[in-house]
C-alpha cells in the first residue's frame, strides 16, 4: 500500500500533464521542465516550452517547495527500495547455488541442505548432515509416528518451544538453554509448521545457536533440527545465517 501510494504521488507530481518527447533534435514537438523560482518565492511553476522561447505557456498546475521536495524524497525513497530488491535477489541467487534439496519419499519430508554438508548414518536420526570442517554443525530430522492428526492439537508454537528448551536442559551436558524466538508458517497445502531458534551452552562443543522445525501429518511427527557453533569468540557469520535460516524455511512434507 504504502509503496503504491509513493507512485501515485510521484506520478502526479512529475508526469502530469507531460507531452511525448521526440528523439529527433528538429522535431517541433516540445518538452517540460521545472522552472526553479527565486529563493524569495514559495513556489515553483511548471512551465511548457516550445522550441520558440518566446512562445511560452504557463501551465495551471504549482509545486510548492514542501511537494517539490516530498517528490525527490518519494524518487530517492523508490531508488532505494529497488537496490535493496536487487541486492536482496542477488543474494537469493548465491544462496541457491550452495544449497541442494534432499527429499526422502518414503517417510515423506523435504528440504534444503548445504551442498558441501556430507550425509552420514546416526541412530535414532532419520537424516542426518554434517558440516565438513565441523561434525558438531549439523542438520538433523526425527520422524516419528503420533496420535495427533495436527501439531495445534498438540499446543501453540510457544508450548512446543518450551517442551523443546525443557528437553534440552534435562541433558546432564547443558549448562543453559534460552529460546530467541517462535513463529508459525504454512507448508505444502496448509500444513501448520513451528519454527524457533534457542541457543544452548553445553560442556560438549559449547554454544550453539539451534533453528527448529516441527510439523504433524499422515499420524507422524516430524522434527527439524539445526546445530551450529555460537561461541563469541567466533560467533556464527551472517552468511552462514542465511543459509540456516533457508534451510529451516524450506523443511516441509513431500506429497
Amino acid at each position: 500500500m504504502a509503496l503504491k501510494i509513493c507512485f501515485t504521488l510521484l506520478h502526479n507530481t512529475l508526469f502530469h500533464h507531460h507531452p511525448q518527447h521526440s528523439s529527433s533534435p528538429s522535431s517541433s514537438s516540445s518538452r517540460t521542465f521545472f522552472s526553479i523560482p527565486s529563493f524569495n518565492s514559495s513556489t515553483c511553476v511548471l512551465h511548457h516550452e516550445s522550441h520558440n522561447n518566446n512562445d511560452i505557456a504557463h501551465f495551471p498546475t504549482f509545486f510548492t517547495k514542501r511537494k517539490l521536495n516530498l517528490t525527490l524524497l518519494v524518487t530517492t525513497f523508490l531508488w532505494s527500495n529497488l537496490s535493496n530488491t536487487s541486492g536482496a535477489l542477488l543474494m537469493a541467487q548465491e544462496l541457491e547455488l550452495e544449497l541442494q534439496r534432499y527429499t526422502d519419499s518414503k517417510e515423506g519430508f523435504t528440504l534444503l541442505v548445504p551442498s558441501s554438508w556430507t550425509k552420514v548414518d546416526k541412530a535414532g536420526a532419520t537424516a542426518l548432515f554434517q558440516d565438513a570442517s565441523m561434525g558438531s554443525n549439523n542438520i538433523g530430522v526425527v520422524v516419528n509416528p503420533v496420535r495427533l492428526a495436527s501439531l495445534g492439537d498438540f499446543g501453540s508454537p510457544e508450548f512446543v518451544a518450551d517442551k523443546l528448551l525443557q528437553a534440552e536442559r534435562r541433558k546432564e551436558s547443558t549448562k543453559e538453554a534460552e529460546l530467541v524466538a517462535t513463529s508459525e508458517r504454512s507448508g505444502d497445502g496448509g500444513l501448520q509448521i513451528y519454527e524457533f531458534e534457542y541457543t544452548i551452552d553445553s560442556t560438549r562443543g559449547g554454544k550453539k545457536r539451534i533453528f527448529s522445525a516441527a510439523f504433524v501429518t499422515s499420524k507422524k511427527l516430524y522434527l527439524l533440527n539445526i546445530a551450529h557453533s555460537d561461541k563469541p569468540e567466533n560467533p556464527l557469520e551472517p552468511h552462514k545465517r542465511k543459509i540456516l535460516e533457508q534451510v529451516l524455511h524450506s523443511f516441509d512434507s513431500a506429497a
